[in-house]
């Protein structure tokens, strides 16, 4: 009697013991799941970053081009001016 007892009493601590080590890994996977998916998004996350950093310095880029094409532009007219009043060429 005493050693039935005794064999059911190691039985429930082995259970016990595997059913509990099972929990904790499948809890160690899922987290471990969730970081994984955390970082990806996080990785997602600075391409995107990276992107609007880019497009942003591209935008920068055609606003400089296209001041000092303006900027030019003026200069030029100005010099033509400053010509024909010179020559005597002015509509004044």
């Amino acid at each position: 009697m005493k050693r039935s007892i005794l064999m059911l009493a190691m039985f429930f601590t082995l259970s016990t013991a595997f059913t509990s080590c099972r929990e904790v890994k499948e809890e160690e996977d899922e987290m471990e799941m969730e970081m994984e998916e955390e970082m990806d998004e996080m990785d997602n996350d600075m391409d995107n970053v990276g992107e609007d950093i880019e497009d942003a310095a591209n935008d920068v880029g055609d606003a400089v081009e296209n001041a000092a094409n303006e900027t030019g532009e003026a200069v030029e007219d100005a010099a033509n001016e400053v010509e024909d009043e010179v020559e005597g060429n002015d509509d004044y």
